[in-house]
């Protein structure tokens, strides 16, 4: 077959999660051929439990949706501008949370699995790539996440001269909402704030005085936990997704002024009165018989989970629909690894895609599918591939993948060493500092908010900075509308 507009190669695909799915989403809509390669069901993970693409294994939750301050909610716009898959399912599929677009799990995988399946230009195989894809396979995006298989992570491992790839995840508990103490837990949104498909009432709290939460806190710390192999001994974690013992451990007052903290919520049957701490629940499924604990990931010992979790007033009697877990995951030293339109040094017909290149969350995941899937299509259409501009989120996150890291490692005198990913490989001593990352606004180039505003005032602390973001937002929207009018891959595909 002639790589020619008419009949253009496929692309392989290896990995039906969330950038998986939408690169070959994106592939095919330009019209060009793809094969999605996915192990499950011929080989299960530890996280997974159905075999449907675009499973969500931690949280149902996309995050804020809100995109002229939130960078997040920033990036879930330019993915909709570029008829991301992902974006359209998490919307028809969306839960009431608040500022959040959170998702109904199973429906929302089924409607990708459906409409990948139906489309024409797809081949899902159900099939594992142990080691590294066939020769013949020109053009190859690895989007397998943090649970590539065993034989895939080895061959990128001597192929690239790396020698770890791995940190660890956790999974927050789900609890059935049956169980839950109404008479002590109430719902309301932080702030009252309403989101997409929310009323402003769309989180379940439950409170805690000084004393519970001091008892509560003593108990993390004490409680039984998952034995690591000597291997794992070494394996940090993602801090953007820590345990919840383990953001006990790092100070009494962490949880309380994180995922527990009270700011903006108030119990209606306590007017005047602020809880010491909040613990909050999040919808899970359509049918809101199930809540995810929201920052309760952990590594707890199933029993002690139970026994620990019951401590909460309102969850004393909770029924547990799934108890969270440890899975480890996966990605690249990719500064020194990837060149900067994603594809492996030392293997180009290779480019990588989702958490494996060092990006987190479900929505930053997908966005490096979406990117790597129109490259790869730009290339097979004979079109020279076009990244997005650096002041979007898009091309923010490919610019901090590729390059924009800095490198803190460390010489044999002990002095930083340059902060050049280009020359990190030759640099001795070597320590790997790369780390996932969200995206957030200290990834595109700033802008100045104008000190007054159009009546002269001055503008000045929070509100000066809610500003300068509207205004970075405005100019990505801006930027990323122009990098897809000015790349339109389905309009050469035709």
């Amino acid at each position: 077959m002639s790589n020619t507009l008419s009949t253009p190669l496929p692309v392989h695909v290896i990995g039906g999660g969330l950038a998986g799915s939408e690169a070959a989403w994106q592939i095919a809509s330009a019209g060009v051929p793809v094969v999605l390669h996915e192990m499950r069901p011929v080989r299960a993970t530890d996280a997974h439990k159905t075999d449907g693409l675009a499973e969500l294994v931690c949280s149902n939750s996309f995050r804020s949706d809100e995109w002229q301050t939130n960078a997040v909610g920033l990036l879930h716009e330019e993915m909709r501008r570029a008829g991301s898959l992902i974006m359209s399912a998490g919307d028809r599929h969306k839960l009431p949370a608040g500022g959040a677009l959170a998702v109904d799990r199973d429906a929302f995988s089924t409607e990708v699995t459906a409409r990948l399946a139906s489309h024409p230009l797809v081949t899902i195989a159900r099939e594992e790539i142990a080691g590294l894809p066939p020769p013949d396979w020109s053009s190859v995006i690895v989007a397998t996440g943090p649970l590539t298989s065993p034989a895939l992570t080895e061959a990128i491992l001597k192929l690239t001269g790396e020698t770890s790839l791995a940190f660890f995840d956790a999974i927050a508990p789900i609890v059935h909402f049956d169980s839950i103490d109404l008479d002590v837990a109430w719902k309301q949104s932080r702030y009252d704030k309403a989101g997409p498909g929310g009323t402003g009432a769309d989180y379940l709290n439950c409170p805690m005085t000084k004393e519970v939460y001091e008892a509560f806190v003593d108990a993390l710390l004490a409680g039984d936990k998952t034995e690591f192999k000597e291997w794992e001994a070494t394996t940090p974690y993602f801090d953007g997704c820590l345990p919840v013992e383990v953001m006990a451990e790092r100070g009494r007052e962490t949880l309380r002024f994180g995922p527990m903290k009270p700011v903006g919520l108030a119990d209606p049957r306590k007017p005047g009165e602020r809880p010491y701490a909040v613990v909050q629940l999040r919808q899970d499924n359509a049918l809101a018989t199930l809540w995810n604990m929201v920052g309760f990931q952990t590594k707890l010992k199933y029993a002690e989970q139970v026994r620990v979790f019951r401590m909460i007033p309102g969850l004393e009697n909770a029924e547990f629909a799934r108890l969270g877990g440890l899975h480890r995951n996966t990605f690249l030293n990719s500064p020194v690894v990837l060149d900067a339109l994603m594809r492996l040094k030392a293997d180009p017909r290779l480019r990588f895609a989702g958490q494996i290149t060092g990006v987190e969350g479900y929505v930053e995941s997908a966005a490096m599918g979406l990117v790597t899937g129109r490259l790869a299509a730009a290339e097979r259409l004979g079109l020279s591939p076009v990244l997005p501009p650096p002041t979007t989120a898009l091309g923010a996150l490919v610019n901090h993948i590729t390059g924009g890291h800095i490198v803190t490692d460390v010489d044999d005198d002990g002095d930083a060493a340059a902060s050049d990913p280009s020359k990190a490989d030759s640099m001795s001593g070597k320590r790997r500092s790369f780390q996932p990352m969200n995206i957030n606004y200290g990834l595109l180039p700033p802008l100045d908010a104008p000190s007054h505003d159009a009546s002269g005032k001055k503008v000045k602390g929070k509100e000066r900075g809610f500003a300068k973001k509207r205004l970075m937002s405005e100019r990505a929207l801006r930027d990323v509308s122009d990098w897809l009018a000015a790349n339109e891959l389905k309009a050469a595909a035709e």
